[in-house]
């Protein structure tokens, strides 16, 4: 793999130069981190429904959401159906976005999350595009004014 190879070079030069003090090790480790956070930049997140081989991906930090799944195919291996953002998928606001599955062994679907601002949505294919549900958050203020028995009919602001 030539990533592989590139990043032991890198490193092996990146020690050479910090063991001659041609380069302070803090900026060397730096840079090297740098490398590290673009090569994780999308997470991925199987659909947790048992019959399914649907993979969910997501940009950790647009929230871009994806998704792809094996087929068979008469005559091939196989082939990889994969399926782009649709209504609600595609680009939000800058954060740090995470998906969750649930635990619903029927639910093609997962949560996608912005971990610094606690919103949540749903998203799953349909129509061969990822949709997302809008973004929702349960407010302090909601919180605090909140029944004993939650409403579960409607969305909480």
């Amino acid at each position: 793999m030539p990533g592989r190879a590139s990043r032991s070079l890198v490193a092996g030069l990146a020690a050479c130069l910090a063991v001659s003090g041609l380069v302070p090790g803090a900026i060397l480790g730096a840079f090297l981190g740098a490398g590290e956070a673009q090569a994780s930049a999308f997470d991925f997140m199987p659909a947790p429904q048992t019959d399914l081989n649907r993979l969910y991906r997501i940009d950790r930090v647009t929230g871009a959401v994806s998704s792809c799944q094996f087929a068979l195919k008469e005559g091939t291996v196989g082939v990889t159906l994969c399926f782009g953002p649709g209504e609600g998928a595609g680009a939000q606001a800058p954060g740090e976005y995470g998906l969750v599955a649930s635990n619903h062994e029927r639910e093609g679907g997962v949560f996608r999350v912005n971990r610094r601002t606690g919103e949540m949505s749903v998203c799953y294919v349909f129509e061969e595009k990822v949709v997302c549900t809008p973004p929702e958050s349960v407010s302090p203020a909601a919180t605090a004014q909140a029944p004993a028995t939650p409403d579960t009919t409607a969305a909480t602001r």
